[in-house]
């Protein structure tokens, strides 16, 4: 949270319809719409402290954007929040999969539906790829904390090394760095 400001009140109902909208925008992923949502639609978080909670999430277990959902939920509700988020998220959205899912048994075959999907997919990595950009924009003024992203991209993205070994090694480098940079 940005110093001097004051952090928002959120009700179980305003964090369950959030998810909820957040969930049902984001077919094909859900990040790029989490973030739009909470910081520049609701401004529940700044952009930095969006970027440092769905870091965590990201080095947590399960899927990056429920593990934010609970932190967010904890954060303005306590324990109730944090199972009402990740309830939002996940109901609207599980009923039309369900449902979609019924529709490809009975359709799935036909060349059409293979055409949607592609065109799909080309959608959803623009948007993860916009997203990406607008979080590292962040970040332009601290060249430390980009050449730590960059330095996590190489390794799991272009050498294939496991993301939890990479984050930790990268990660107390960059504290070390960041202490010793701090004392300049």
């Amino acid at each position: 949270m940005t110093p001097g400001r004051t952090p928002p009140t959120i009700s179980l109902g305003e964090l369950f319809r959030g998810f909820c909208l957040i969930g049902l925008s984001g077919f094909g992923g859900v990040m790029p719409w989490a973030r739009r949502y909470i910081v520049e639609r609701y401004h529940w978080l700044d952009p930095e402290e969006f970027a440092a909670l769905l870091g965590l999430g990201q080095v947590m277990p399960g899927p990056n954007v429920m593990n934010l959902s609970v932190c967010i939920g904890q954060k303005f509700q306590g324990w109730r929040g944090a199972v009402v988020a990740p309830l939002g998220m996940l109901l609207a959205p599980m009923i039309i999969v369900l449902l979609l899912g019924l529709a490809y048994l009975r359709f799935g075959d036909q060349p059409v539906v293979h055409a949607v999907l592609r065109g799909v997919i080309a959608v959803g990595a623009g948007l993860i790829i916009a997203t990406g950009l607008k979080m590292l924009y962040v970040y332009r003024r601290r060249p430390l904390a980009l050449a730590i992203a960059l330095a996590i991209i190489v390794a799991v993205g272009g050498l294939r090394l496991s993301l939890l070994p990479v984050v930790v090694v990268v990660l107390t480098l960059g504290i070390v760095l960041e202490r010793l940079w701090g004392r300049r």
